[in-house]
């Protein structure tokens, strides 16, 4: 399972590194005489309503889907670990007010809590990026709290404090590292949903905007076409499907190895 979503990944990101050798058009080219041509010939994942190569724009999009996925986990990552394992560790008012921001956020539902931080900034990856660190934290927060509460009364850290090792010291060589493992394999499953909101923020016309190499966009373009042309949305649909089910894979052999409960 580990081996195939490792497998599954790395093609991915093949892909997007050499997009310019694998693709066989300019994936942003119109030509009005190869408007909604079926998969085939020339063209092997068909063209669009304005005669683009879907093939091409679909090996680009693997760029941003990409692009999206990894670097829109960074920000929750970094700020739910350290607000975590603080809570956890120190306890008391600290872990009072990190729970309770985390009441706050958890009863609405995250999609419509990153659409309306959106709406409110304005369209753009970047204001993807500001939503997620505002509001995917949470999740990273949670688990490692928990880790750290177990860990704060490990006989490591207790003899850590009884040397006189400073609190970030002690946080940063011991806390930390111990409390990795179900964070990584949360950490697969949010890569997946990050770039499935990014399509979905696409498709909406919230996200990248057209005409980029985007997947969300390009469903969105065919929707109109899905009875005659369904090769338009149908293609980024599958690489969707199956860079998720990559990461997804990961995350489960991750589990498995680790021997942690999801």
């Amino acid at each position: 399972m580990f081996v195939t979503g490792v497998t599954l990944v790395l093609t991915w990101c093949l892909i997007a590194l050499i997009a310019p050798l694998l693709a066989t058009h300019d994936p942003y080219a119109i030509d009005f005489g190869a408007i909604l041509q079926e998969p085939g010939g020339a063209h092997w994942f068909g063209t669009d309503n304005v005669g683009r190569d879907t093939y091409s724009r679909v090996v680009y999009g693997a760029r941003l889907a990409l692009y999206i996925g990894l670097l829109g986990v960074i920000a929750p990552l970094v700020i739910g670990m350290t607000i975590g394992l603080m809570a956890g560790y120190f306890g008391g008012w600290v872990d009072t007010i990190a729970m309770r921001l985390v009441d706050i956020t958890v009863p609405f539902p995250f999609f419509v809590l990153v659409l309306s931080i959106v709406a409110v900034l304005g369209p753009g990856i970047e204001n993807y990026f500001i939503a997620l660190a505002l509001v995917g934290w949470v999740g990273y927060a949670r688990l490692a709290r928990a880790e750290a509460l177990v860990l704060r009364q490990s006989e490591f850290v207790l003899a850590a404090r009884t040397m006189g090792f400073s609190h970030s010291y002690i946080l940063l060589r011991h806390v930390l590292p111990n409390s990795l493992s179900p964070v990584v394999v949360y950490l697969m499953t949010d890569v997946t949903l990050v770039i499935l909101f990014g399509a979905a923020l696409g498709f909406l016309g919230m996200g990248v905007s057209p005409p980029a190499a985007e997947w969300g966009v390009m469903i969105a373009e065919g929707q109109t076409y899905i009875s005659t042309a369904w090769w338009i949305s149908f293609f980024p649909g599958l690489a969707m499907v199956l860079i998720g089910v990559g990461f997804a894979l990961i995350g489960d052999g991750l589990a498995r190895m680790l021997r942690i409960e999801r």
